[in-house]
């Protein structure tokens, strides 16, 4: 499978964020997205090309820092949000 885009990982965050009621790590994010998406260890073992992170974690981060800019997530903190 394809991993999806940033734009494409916007909604599920969003819902992930909604379903919480405390803050939210990137990390904790790109697990249960990962989960969600039914993604394969290969998927997120893809690595962007400098190698420094994974794929699937960056575009997840792109999402949350779209989604915090457009008033969507609440930053509470560096690596963590909520939803507003």
């Amino acid at each position: 499978m394809a991993l999806p885009d940033y734009q494409s990982l916007m909604l599920p965050l969003l819902k992930y964020a909604g379903t919480r009621n405390c803050e939210v790590t990137t990390g904790e994010a790109v697990e249960a997205l990962a989960q969600e998406l039914n993604l394969t260890e290969e998927d997120l073992r893809e690595m962007l090309p400098s190698g420094a992170q994974s794929t699937f974690g960056n575009r997840v981060g792109w999402a949350a820092t779209y989604m915090k800019k457009a008033g969507l997530l609440e930053p509470t903190r560096r690596g963590y949000y909520r939803n507003y």
